[in-house]
């Protein structure tokens, strides 16, 4: 539990192309230092593995950087303003695991997509996770983040292929997964409105939060739906200071999401 509801990012490592390592230093007959050619044959045999931190810089930090979703997701095609992220098989271990149902929602064009920790992402665990996992998390520094939560549906009911209306009232749901809105704990007190919404055969519910002492944000939407063999939560957290600007903005994102 401690492990999904933790929201720290692990940051992966890379490979590091054997092209780049072109230099090694060795000593001269005069003992002096100068820069070598490292062949092929040295670095596969390891003479200059103690070299290593000498040759190998850190990649620049433009490479490490977000790229706007604008640059690549299409516009949505009920508000132009906004761009559409349709998750597949590519995007999420759970979805490539067939353990998700595909899902889409609305982005302002300047997010960026953040990187999931393997740790939180469930790759670890599919097909049959027993604790809940993060499929895709997206940011903007200026107004808010959101994630997708996707839990095991039998940690909720023992009910097989259960919608949301079967597992229970919206604050018996929202009491099982608050701690992964919120990424510590949910106060009753906390929660400030929830509705349900049909679209088609698909029940979701909607809640309001306020949470001050939440490591999320003092502000969080949530929206949760079941579909298959698991129940999908997605969240849209702010600052007091995003949310004054960006309130209508994360409402937009909340409402377009569906499964």
């Amino acid at each position: 539990m401690a492990a999904a509801c933790s929201l720290s990012t692990i940051l992966s490592t890379s490979k590091i192309p054997l092209s780049n390592l072109k230099f090694s230093l060795k000593t001269h007959q005069n003992s002096s230092l100068q820069p070598t050619a490292l062949s092929r044959r040295e670095f596969l045999n390891g003479s200059s593995v103690a070299f290593l931190p000498l040759l190998v810089s850190p990649p620049p930090p433009s490479l490490a950087k977000e790229v706007e979703v604008g640059a690549y997701l299409p516009p949505s095609p009920t508000d132009p303003s906004f761009v559409l992220f349709t998750a597949t098989s590519k995007d999420t271990p759970a979805l490539r695991a067939g353990n998700v149902q595909p899902y889409k929602f609305i982005l302002p064009p300047t997010w960026k997509q953040m990187r999931v920790a393997n740790i939180l992402s469930g790759n670890y665990c599919q097909p049959k996770c027993a604790e809940p996992w993060v499929e895709v998390k997206f940011e903007d520094e200026k107004q808010g983040k959101i994630q997708v939560v996707a839990s095991p549906l039998i940690r909720l009911t023992n009910k097989p292929n259960a919608k949301i209306e079967d597992i229970g009232s919206p604050e018996k749901v929202i009491a099982s997964l608050g701690p992964f809105v919120t990424g510590n704990t949910l106060d009753p007190d906390e929660l400030i409105e929830t509705s349900v919404e049909k679209r088609g055969d698909q029940t979701y519910y909607k809640y309001v939060l306020e949470t001050p002492y939440a490591l999320t944000g003092s502000h969080n939407l949530a929206k949760a739906t079941a579909k298959g063999s698991t129940v999908v939560l997605f969240v849209a957290s702010a600052s007091d200071k995003q949310w004054q600007s960006s309130e209508k903005v994360l409402q937009a994102i909340l409402d377009s999401f569906e499964v």
